[in-house]
């Protein structure tokens, strides 16, 4: 005697179950993209306003999309304090093209958010 599968009950059987994981785990991750974005805006709201002497380090693009839809671009700069300490900022563009690698300055940030850089002219 054939005994049949409760999830397999017809040739379809298990597809309306596979679909409603689907979609739970892809609105799982878009709540998840979602709250973690507030999480870091509110922390760096919360994060109070430092001016740091540091050195352009490095200069760096990420281009994403394309193909089908518009290519976008982000700007990053790595800053380098006088502890040797670095960090990877993103950067505006009307910004990044005034920064040049070796640059020295006062480096304006709060939490992970750019605020402005300073060319310091020795």
């Amino acid at each position: 005697m054939y005994q049949s599968d409760p999830f397999m009950s017809n040739e379809f059987g298990a597809m309306p179950w596979f679909v409603g994981l689907f979609f739970i785990v892809v609105i799982g991750f878009i709540l998840f993209v979602i709250f973690s974005g507030i999480a870091q805006w509110s922390k760096n709201n919360n994060s109070p306003i430092e001016n740091v002497i540091v050195t352009v380090v490095a200069k760096r693009t990420e281009i994403y999309g394309g193909g089908e839809t518009r290519a976008n671009q982000d700007y990053y700069v790595t800053f380098e304090d006088t502890n040797n300490n670095r960090c990877e900022l993103e950067v505006p563009t009307n910004k990044f093209g005034m920064i040049v690698e070796g640059d020295k300055g006062e480096l304006s940030f709060q939490g992970t958010r750019f605020l402005d850089f300073t060319r310091i002219i020795e």
